[in-house]
């Protein structure tokens, strides 16, 4: 398999930790985002919104977007699983997962933030403002959500959960990890989120993380 990825893409990174978790190996293919490599037309021609990641299959298939990669890779790759057994846990891994990659990212990757500067002629500290307001609202969303969800287990009877949900990494993690990441580079506030940073600190004592994360990346810029 190939994945096109740029290191400091969250995108990039939430394929590579699935990629990692499972022990798949993978040529690395970057394709930097601030060099605008991305429309080069053999990059670009390929894929309908020319975006990273993209992950080239075995059989040379080409595929877009990061959640439909993970799925994929869970199906055609299923341990270990990034998504838990049971379709109402299924239901809040994916609702935890969308909550960062619907709702948080969208509004912070880097085409809405050259957006911002270069067309709105928004300033570099008013757009980092922007990008510091939205994540920690959304990040205050996922730790009231983590809330809800420890409350149902206690309920139920299930133990504590040591990540997003319960003891083993899953599609969640893949993308709060990324998330957090980002967060931390452009000095976003992660205090009062106590299940949340728990959860993050206990992705990063694992080594699939480690080895996944931007610093890691032949790529990396530091």
């Amino acid at each position: 398999m190939k994945l096109y990825n740029y290191f400091r893409s969250s995108a990039s990174f939430r394929v590579r930790i699935a990629l990692e978790l499972k022990g798949l190996p993978y040529d690395y293919v970057p394709v930097h985002l601030q060099k605008g490599e991305q429309r080069a037309p053999a990059y670009a021609s390929r894929l309908g919104d020319a975006l990273v990641p993209a992950l080239q299959t075995d059989d040379g298939h080409l595929l877009a977007q990061s959640m439909a990669i993970i799925e994929y890779l869970d199906e055609t790759h299923p341990e270990p699983p990034l998504l838990p057994g049971g379709a109402l846990a299924r239901a809040h891994v994916r609702a935890l997962a969308q909550m960062v990659a619907c709702e948080i990212h969208p509004l912070n990757n880097l085409r809405v933030l050259k957006y911002l500067k270069h067309q709105l002629q928004v300033g570099d500290a008013a757009r980092d403002d922007w990008y510091r307001h939205w994540v920690r609202h959304g990040l205050e969303a996922f730790e009231r959500q983590l809330a809800l969800l420890a409350q149902e287990r206690a309920a139920a009877g299930l133990a504590p959960s040591r990540l997003c949900w319960g003891e083993q990494p899953t599609l969640a993690d893949c993308c709060l990890v990324p998330q957090i990441f980002n967060g931390q580079r452009v000095n976003v506030d992660l205090g009062g989120l106590p299940l949340t940073m728990a959860a993050f600190d206990a992705c990063m004592a694992l080594p699939a993380f480690q080895r996944a994360q931007p610093s890691a990346c032949p790529d990396s810029e530091g």
